[in-house]
């Protein structure tokens, strides 16, 4: 839960408009076609994508456009209890519909008819936020492997307590938004809790501004892995 003391300060010492350090790195999964890891606080998670491809369930084929999959996974590990989660369960399933939705927002799939692209994604570590963060290492894993996109998807996080907006929430009632930074459109919004309309708009714009400051955060990793690949085919 969020808890907001005086001084106005999180139980993680963080200002009611800071968000968690974020932390990210492409290329985790060497055997995929682009993978990434990327951390939000103490939540981590990795993704891996394979594709485009031939489709494996000639059923499914699209003829005018590529088949996005996603799967959604949390280890056993990933959170303090011993309680093991079955594979494939209502939560994990519907993580990865919200998952697969987003990301075909901003795949350019007409340009890859009659094939296949996986995304797998899994918790390591879980501390909150980690929808937003699996979104996140999912562009960024789409980013690594090369898939056309319209522009960058990235989530975040708000949340409301005591009158009081909160970026970032790690807990507590929130709502969880995806937007396209430069074509300004939103691809996920998810609530959990009722708002007045006016407390709605200011969380809504906070957790938009989060959103583009991720964004400009991906693009410096892409960029700087750009870097590095550059300088190795240089030498």
């Amino acid at each position: 839960m969020e808890y907001v003391s005086p001084e106005g300060l999180r139980l993680d010492g963080r200002r009611p408009m800071e968000m968690r350090q974020i932390r990210a790195e492409v290329g985790a999964v060497s055997k995929a076609d682009g993978s990434a890891v990327f951390e939000m606080g103490n939540t981590k998670v990795i993704a891996a994508v394979y594709g485009p491809r031939e489709v494996q369930n000639r059923s499914q084929q699209l003829n005018d456009q590529a088949l996005v999959r996603c799967e959604y996974t949390m280890s056993n590990f990933s959170t303090g209890d011993r309680m093991r989660r079955p594979k494939g369960d209502r939560r994990s399933t519907e993580i990865s519909l919200v998952i697969r939705q987003t990301m075909e927002a901003c795949i350019l799939t007409h340009l890859m008819p009659r094939s296949q692209i996986d995304i797998f994604v899994q918790v390591l570590q879980a501390d909150g936020g980690t929808r937003s963060a699996c979104i996140n290492a999912a562009t960024l894993a789409l980013a690594d492997a090369g898939i056309p996109m319209s522009d960058l998807v990235t989530s975040c996080s708000a949340g409301y307590l005591n009158s009081t907006p909160l970026l970032d929430s790690a807990g507590g009632p929130d709502v969880t938004v995806g937007i396209l930074p430069k074509l300004d459109k939103v691809t996920l919004l998810q609530m959990d809790a009722k708002l007045p309309i006016d407390t709605f708009e200011n969380v809504m714009q906070l957790a938009t501004e989060g959103c583009k400051a991720i964004a400009n955060y991906i693009r410096e990793v892409l960029q700087e892995n750009t870097k590095q690949l550059e300088s190795r085919r240089g030498t």
